[in-house]
């Protein structure tokens, strides 16, 4: 046999005994903390793939943006432009398009920009109370399986005069297999939320530094045009190449 096989296969071995002597109770709580792992991890990869997803939009739209020298001039429902950047500055022009008048136009367009960003955040918060409830919520199944397990054991020697630890131990290896099973589910996910939580809340930062830059840059074109008296009207696409 090798290493390996020598140091693990007595252990699950000995973790199917624990299992199979557990009561229902602890043996349905560990399928569901089972479960409950496939899913924080389901949770955890999905997540990490959507923030680098919008984070590549988000780059690849700045660049295309570079290449306007005016955003005033651009179509302001920018076709095939997405992100949470795109989403942004889509609402902001649009909205500055939309208004009556030079005096309203700012205006609507701050308020557009407070609006996305806030639709933003939560779209970069999204699955992130989800893990956050199985990081909290694993712990106390196993614990309520462990006490459930002992309880059960003791319960079940309570009118045996001739009980022993021997007869005991099973019961309550079965029940502390619960609280193992939880920790190992809360472990690694409170771990990976703490790491997405870091990167979601920088990338709402980001967000809301790109709108504050995107309202000053607006604010300053409308002015050129203002001083310059040419009409607020977009003359030119972005670029989806």
């Amino acid at each position: 046999m090798t290493f390996w096989e020598t140091a693990f296969t007595p252990q699950l071995a000995n973790v199917l005994d624990y299992f199979i002597s557990s009561n229902f109770a602890g043996q349905l709580i560990v399928v569901v903390l089972l479960i409950c792992s496939l899913y924080a991890w389901q949770l955890m990869v999905g997540k990490s793939m959507d923030l680098k997803r919008m984070k590549r939009a988000n780059r690849a739209f700045v660049k295309r943006l570079e290449q306007s020298r005016t955003l005033l001039r651009i179509d302001p429902n920018l076709d095939g432009a997405r992100g949470p950047y795109a989403e942004v500055t889509r609402a902001g022009l649009q909205a500055f398009h939309r208004a009556p008048n030079e005096r309203h136009a700012i205006e609507h367009m701050e308020n557009a920009l407070t609006r996305e960003v806030s639709r933003g955040a939560s779209r970069y918060e999204e699955k992130m109370v989800m893990l956050s409830t199985v990081v909290s919520g694993a712990p106390f199944l196993g614990l309520l399986g462990t006490v459930w397990g002992v309880m059960d054991a003791f319960g079940s020697i309570s009118g045996d005069s001739a009980a022993s630890i021997a007869s005991l131990a099973p019961g309550v290896s079965g029940a502390l297999l619960t609280t193992v099973a939880g920790l190992l589910v809360a472990i690694p996910a409170v771990f990976g939320y703490n790491y997405l939580l870091m990167q979601v809340k920088q990338a709402i930062l980001d967000l809301e530094t790109y709108a504050s830059n995107l309202a000053d840059r607006i604010e300053l074109e409308a002015a050129d045009l203002s001083d310059s008296g040419e009409e607020r009207v977009p003359v030119q696409r972005v670029s989806n190449d």
